[in-house]
């Protein structure tokens, strides 16, 4: 039985790579690249702790607006780290799945996602999603338009790019914006939030066992009263009996 003081999905928005170049007086290309660094450690973290699934937003169907050299660095810096890490996600039992319009994607980027989600699909020990070209937007507008055309609209939920896995238990977004920013806007319904004004280069260790820290401390209720959820197994399980 999962933990529940360990939540069993993170989704996280990585927020800060450009404003942490800056700061040092370095491209914003280099913060991006830093960032790759701080999802190996985010994905060592995740794995030490047990958590089942875990999503990253990569690239948001609205970060094509950005100027063209840093969209065309960030294409190709994914296909690198794909290329890199995809043996290595295989060794270690994860899965890979791209999560997105990827139609839109180069076509060796398209053919790098295939390559790495047929090499890791039967890996059981991590979900690895990769939100790239996503918006929660576009994610419940093409489930509802594939509900339609099987003349099953009131059952979109199971086309959402997410299902059959867990909803996050908890939201982490660095670099110190309080919004969602169209990520996962139907699967975030009771998810905890936690943010921090931490870049994203800079999440390690430690920015990690705080979130995991808070998020054991927050109280979950899914509708119900704090008496409801605060009562022990034991006792519920006599009340029931009674």
């Amino acid at each position: 039985m999962p933990n529940s003081l360990v939540p069993q999905h993170i989704a996280v928005v990585m927020d800060g790579n450009g404003r942490w170049a800056q700061k040092r007086f370095l491209p914003r290309v280099a913060g991006h690249k830093q960032g790759v660094e701080a999802v190996r450690t985010l994905i060592r973290c995740v794995n030490d702790h047990g958590v089942g699934s875990l999503t990253v937003f990569a690239f948001s169907s609205e970060n094509w607006q950005r100027p063209a050299d840093e969209v065309s660095f960030l294409m190709d810096l994914f296909l690198r780290a794909l290329r890199n890490e995809a043996q290595k996600l295989h060794e270690n039992g994860i899965r890979f799945r791209a999560i997105g319009d990827v139609t839109a994607l180069p076509e060796a980027t398209r053919a790098m996602i295939v390559e790495a989600e047929e090499k890791t699909r039967d890996n059981t020990r991590l979900n690895f999603n990769v939100a790239v070209n996503y918006g929660g937007r576009w994610d419940i507008e093409q489930a509802v338009a594939k509900a339609a055309a099987a003349g099953s609209p009131s059952d979109f939920a199971k086309y959402l790019s997410f299902a059959g896995q867990p909803d996050p238990d908890l939201f982490i977004r660095t670099g110190g914006e309080r919004r969602i920013s169209n990520f996962m806007m139907w699967q975030l319904a009771y998810t905890e939030l936690f943010f921090t004004d931490t870049l994203w280069p800079d999440f390690g260790e430690a920015e990690f066992a705080e979130a995991i820290e808070w998020f054991a401390a927050r109280e979950r209720r899914f509708g119900k009263t704090g008496e409801q959820v605060r009562v022990v197994p034991s006792a519920a399980a006599d009340a029931t009996a009674a």
